[in-house]
């Protein structure tokens, strides 16, 4: 593992008084969450660096959220994250591969660098906790063994696989959840096309808008786009399941792998549709008219990601950045002074020279530059900026905010520990153990003569006793309190199957998403941007400002009224409201609670405030996106658009242990914890192998020919991936 990182410089060189004046906690010192490669059993415990409740307590058994579900996962890398999540939720797991194994088990890297169908770090990094057994599903007798195993799922995860027919296993177990996963969509006119990450992620349009101009689109050196699919496979086969619990019946789902990948264009690839003009690739910055908006800038070490913001919103950040460099001579105070809030309708109107912004840009440059990424990060956490640095994968390891918050689980290698990804997200009440190790070839195979005598009494709900909702999800009530992309998202899931999802904007504050484009026909306004409306369709909007009596108490109201309250602001910012986890169960003693942050809602950084971009350079996305020669090429707002696929997933599975136990539930998402399972098999690689991966264009580990070339026209661009 890397040593002498900003990261890790951090713990050993932050001065305590910034250290303990920005963070509600002090330093912690706990171990991370352990688990033994051979099981990961009984309780778990980690010490919450902040809020009280969220105690990190790990365990088996009934008190888990989905630990009445079984998951029959025949999917090989194209899915397998789908198993993963459901299985870190608690759910019983069973993974069906080939003779000689899934082909998952043949990807690099492996550990040690020995390649071998028990070493491959992709397989382990999305297949821990499963068990396996392998069936040749050629034949008769495999078909048969697997419609076995079917009859006591819950749900089945498919990718293609194996030869599994799963209309057939429906019509034999009406009770099951069938999820599909299918680059292009397996009930499309392109159902038999073959696809793999690269063409995937260059078909949803998410690989144009990245990269340098004067060069081909490029993708994340970390693959992404099976897992997103896995992810959105995940949260539907939860959705399915809640409309099981009515109806008594299952259902199919059908998870295209290009849909899923397009939310990772900033709803770029709605700007034909609404008029606007598409975005093009710039590297690190965006153009805008004459202008340009730069994202990274150097420092000493590296890269960090910040801006020059305006508005309502962002204006004040932008204001204590410029009186830190006043402080320090890198601007002068006219410069510091500017009106941040009204600074962007005066680059518009003209007011503002474009050469003047392009002056502040330069002191921002040179500000930068006089600087390490350790102290810059310092600076935006004292002084609350938007400013990240672009971490590497080494130091998305060693970062102390991360062990603080007891996320990392360690496994024994070879060995050695090694740290792996943990939860998903902590919560206040018992989450499942640590997964362990995945298992090895054939594991588990006496579960194909023993598994039949274990039949559930869940495994087949009984017949509904009244007509259902005519959605999935119609009657669940939602308050959502979220603002700009990373909350409304997860809820507009919910609202498109059928919730009621009361969506609150303050009446004296703008959404930041209201002022981001693309816009309707290129005309700025606050019902204009099509990410905000992408966000928010099929909600109700209400307008409150909570400072006055009278908006108050309708808020609370709805908190009464709700189901399930979901948010993303600063850590800290709901409780100085009266809107503490407590204080909302006391109200609502059944409320699911949501919240969602950059860096969680405790540890010594969680106050940090940060946008998209910040969390996907923070997260370690930027540094693997782009050129070796070349700067990074920023992801947008990556972490922005994972992020609720988990929240969703876990809000669900909330839900799901709600309808048998009555229980309430607060979960804390943390963005670059979750962004940690995105990049698993890279950290995987460096805490193992202690190899820093690092960006590299389009190619790829384990494909060749494999890269992006040009055609006729102009920036006209074809993927071509030669796979065995």
């Amino acid at each position: 593992m890397p040593r002498g990182s900003a990261s890790s410089a951090l713990s050993s060189t932050w001065p305590r008084r910034s250290w303990r004046s920005a963070c509600r906690c002090g330093p912690t010192s706990h171990p991370s969450r352990r688990a033994s490669s051979s099981s990961a059993s009984a309780h778990v415990e980690a010490e919450n660096a902040g809020e009280p409740g969220y105690d990190g307590v790990r365990t088996r058994g009934e008190h888990t959220v989905l630990s009445d579900v079984r998951v029959l996962d025949l999917t090989d890398e194209r899915g397998q994250f789908a198993g993963a999540i459901l299985a870190r939720l608690g759910a019983d797991v069973i993974a069906v591969e080939p003779p000689g194994g899934t082909s998952s088990r043949r990807l690099r890297p492996f550990a040690g660098g020995r390649p071998d169908i028990e070493r491959s770090l992709w397989h382990w990094a999305y297949n821990g906790g499963k068990k396996s057994v392998v069936v040749d599903s050629s034949t008769d007798a495999g078909r048969a063994a697997v419609a076995r195993l079917a009859a006591d799922a819950d749900i089945v995860l498919d990718s293609g696989a194996l030869a599994v027919d799963l209309a057939v296993l429906r019509r034999s177990c009406p009770h099951l959840v069938t999820v599909i996963i299918h680059g292009l969509g397996a009930g499309g006119p392109h159902a038999d096309w073959h696809t793999t990450d690269l063409t995937v992620w260059a078909a949803s349009g998410a690989m144009h808008t990245t990269g340098d101009a004067d060069r081909a689109p490029v993708r994340p050196s970390a693959p992404q786009s099976w897992l997103n699919a896995s992810a959105d496979a995940a949260g539907a086969a939860l959705v399915a399941l809640a409309e099981r619990e009515v109806s008594g019946l299952g259902q199919h789902v059908d998870i295209a792998a290009q849909v899923s990948s397009m939310q990772a264009t900033q709803s770029a690839v709605l700007a034909h549709a609404v008029g606007a003009t598409p975005n093009r690739r710039m590297g690190a910055k965006t153009d805008y008219g004459a202008m340009s908006f730069r994202v990274l800038w150097p420092a000493k070490d590296g890269w960090v990601c910040a801006g020059i913001q305006f508005g309502v919103s962002l204006g004040a950040f932008t204001h204590r950045l410029m009186s830190w460099m006043c402080e320090e001579g890198f601007c002068d105070e006219a410069t510091r002074d500017k009106d941040w809030v009204t600074y962007g309708m005066a680059l518009e109107d003209g007011t503002e020279p474009v050469a003047e912004y392009e002056r502040v840009q330069a002191c921002l440059e040179r500000f930068t530059a006089s600087k390490t990424k350790g102290e810059l990060l310092e600076g935006a956490l004292y002084r609350k900026l938007l400013m990240a640095p672009v971490f590497t994968v080494g130091e998305v390891l060693e970062n102390p905010h991360l062990a603080a918050r007891g996320f990392w689980d360690e496994l024994e290698v070879d060995g050695r520990r090694v740290r792996t990804p943990g939860a998903l997200f902590r919560s206040d009440r018992p989450l499942p153990a640590p997964l362990g190790r995945a298992p090895r070839l054939g594991e588990h195979q006496d579960l194909l003569t023993t598994l039949s005598q274990e039949r559930r009494a869940t495994g087949a709900p009984a017949a509904p006793t009244e007509p259902g909702p005519a959605r999935a999800l119609g009657g669940l009530k939602v308050l959502d309190l979220g603002w700009a992309v990373a909350g409304p998202w997860s809820t507009r899931v919910l609202a498109d199957h059928g919730a009621t999802v009361v969506k609150i904007d303050s009446s004296r504050v703008i959404d930041a998403a209201r002022t981001v484009g693309p816009f309707v026909a290129d005309q700025p306004g606050v019902d204009n941007s099509v990410i905000y409306n992408n966000g928010a369709a099929g909600k109700l909007s209400l307008g409150l400002d909570i400072t006055n009596p009278v908006g108050r108490q309708v808020l609370l109201d709805l908190v009464s009224w709700a189901d399930v309250l979901t948010e993303n602001f600063t850590p800290g910012v709901m409780a100085r409201h009266g809107l503490s986890d407590a204080e909302l169960h006391e109200l609502n003693p059944g409320l699911i609670v949501v919240h969602s942050s950059m860096m969680g809602q405790s540890g010594p950084m969680s106050i940090f405030a940060g946008v998209g971009t910040m969390g996907a350079a923070i997260a370690g996305f930027y540094n693997l996106t782009g050129w070796a020669d070349r700067p990074p090429a920023p992801l947008n707002a990556y972490t922005d658009y994972i992020t609720p696929r988990i929240a969703l997933a876990g809000l669900l599975a909330a839900l799901h242990q709600r309808r048998r136990t009555g229980q309430s539930r607060a979960i804390d998402v943390c963005h670059a914890e979750v962004a940690c399972h995105f990049l698993a098999p890279a950290l995987w690689n460096c805490a193992l192998n202690g190899v820093e991966p690092s960006r590299m264009g389009n190619d790829d580990d384990n494909v060749s020919p494999h890269g992006v070339y040009p055609t006729r026209g102009e920036d006209q661009w074809v993927a071509l991936a030669c796979e065995d």
